[in-house]
């Protein structure tokens, strides 16, 4: 009398499937093990440019981008409030009132530091009073540094966030 196991009827075609799933949740254990400091405290992956600007900000503005950029700082608090509003955006992903918010910005004037193509995104900065998008943007690259331009592109300051 032959026995016949729960393995073996399995069709080869499941069992990979269901080895997939193994790995990838293998994958996301030990993924998670990866980020947590000794004591078992979870620790977020660094990034060079981003300091932490004092041990009690909140999270949303603990880390901040340096100014590696040569360009004249612009602390956030003297931005106008309309570029607030743009922060604001950003931060939580949008919506955005404008298309071309989030698009790539080319740097074709070169006045930001040189990055491969992509690394800039573009966004509106509500002029009120104009009918279209007007001049005010905020360029934010990958690496969060943020920039603020008020005529479109032929100045840039670099926005010292958290001042």
């Amino acid at each position: 009398m032959a026995f016949i196991t729960t393995a073996s009827r399995v069709k080869p075609a499941a069992r990979a499937a269901w080895a997939l799933i193994l790995v990838c949740l293998l994958g996301v254990v030990l993924g998670g093990c990866a980020l947590m400091a000794p004591g078992g405290t979870v620790s977020a992956p660094t990034n060079p440019a981003l300091t932490n600007t004092s041990p009690s900000a909140p999270a949303s503005t603990a880390l901040v981008p340096e100014n590696h950029s040569g360009l004249q700082g612009i602390a956030e608090s003297e931005l106008p409030p309309e570029a607030w509003d743009t922060l604001d955006l950003i931060g939580h992903g949008g919506p955005f009132p404008f298309d071309r918010d989030g698009l790539t910005f080319r740097n074709s004037e070169r006045l930001l530091p040189a990055e491969p193509r992509g690394y800039y995104r573009e966004y509106t900065v509500i002029t009120p009073g104009e009918s279209d998008r007007g001049a005010r943007r905020i360029v934010v690259s990958d690496g969060l540094e943020k920039y603020y331009t008020s005529d479109h592109y032929s100045t840039f300051a670099f926005i010292e966030e958290g001042q």
